[in-house]
């Protein structure tokens, strides 16, 4: 199982900023941890989320030398990538597809066709730096916009993004309207469609809901799971009210009552618990 923490989304809607010096502590502790990938910054316009301004000085402070755990950024166009493929730490570059054309247009300026263009040309990018894109297919589980939704939608976006070689696809709760019968559900039959495609699960949860989500994409085959420690983030463009991240210390005990083995630091977990205090 991998586990994927999440501090860049669980930041990225502050409406203080977090000073880069902290920023750097508590992602050198979340290194330490054990996590599989650690979504640690964003390379998108300042002006759009002000929070993400310094992530070429956090990542110059992070203690990559010491872990395994592999650092993935979010782009939101060509030219973000073009930025985060120049940094050798940089294993994963993250990319928001949405099925949601207003959501689209809300997070990235763009319509779908248009972020499709980009993908392809970030593909491409990620292919020739020996980098691996991601793509989260953002208000995959419905969207409060009246836009047309449904399980076949995603399908059809999954199936065009491997036609361009992509390997890792993760649908997201964006807004938190989930159902684990939807969950289990949607990735059931992606994964026995697209056997060779690793899929990830990014949802969001309001509070008692995490557990039976992770269970539902756990049943459902899903081997990439993503989280926030204390369930904290949300995205900033899909609504007013925020909907936090599964909480990561509930997706390890969810996985370790489900008899699943990790690897994990407790004593870092600790400390990036008490940190996250003083960081959100």
């Amino acid at each position: 199982m991998k586990l994927v923490e999440c501090p860049r989304d669980a930041m990225q809607g502050l409406a203080h900023f977090v000073p880069t010096a902290l920023k750097i502590e508590y992602l050198n502790t979340l290194l330490q941890v054990g996590f599989d990938t650690l979504d640690f910054g964003s390379f998108v316009s300042p002006k759009a989320i002000p929070q993400m301004r310094d992530t070429a000085d956090v990542l110059a402070g992070l203690n990559v030398a010491a872990t395994k755990t592999r650092l993935l950024a979010i782009v939101a166009n060509v030219r973000g990538a073009e930025q985060a493929v120049t940094y050798e730490p940089i294993r994963y570059v993250g990319f928001p597809l949405s099925v949601s054309e207003t959501f689209q247009q809300r997070n990235t300026n763009k319509a779908i066709a248009q972020a499709f263009t980009d993908v392809a040309a970030i593909q491409e990018l990620c292919q020739r730096k020996r980098k691996e894109l991601v793509v989260y297919l953002s208000m995959g589980f419905g969207n409060p916009y009246g836009d047309t939704y449904s399980p076949e939608l995603v399908r059809d976006f999954t199936a065009q993004l491997v036609q361009m070689g992509v390997g890792i696809i993760s649908p997201s709760d964006t807004i938190g309207t989930s159902t684990p019968e939807a969950i289990e559900t949607l990735f059931r039959h992606l994964i026995s469609e697209f056997p060779t495609i690793e899929f990830g699960a990014h949802l969001h949860a309001r509070p008692g809901e995490a557990p039976d989500k992770v269970r539902a994409a756990l049943r459902a085959g899903v081997q990439r799971i993503d989280g926030a420690l204390r369930g904290f983030g949300g995205c900033p463009m899909a609504a007013d009210e925020l909907t936090g991240n599964l909480p990561t210390e509930e997706i390890i005990q969810t996985l370790t009552a489900s008899g699943i083995s990790l690897v994990i630091n407790k004593e870092a977990l600790q400390k990036a618990m008490t940190l996250s205090a003083g960081v959100f």
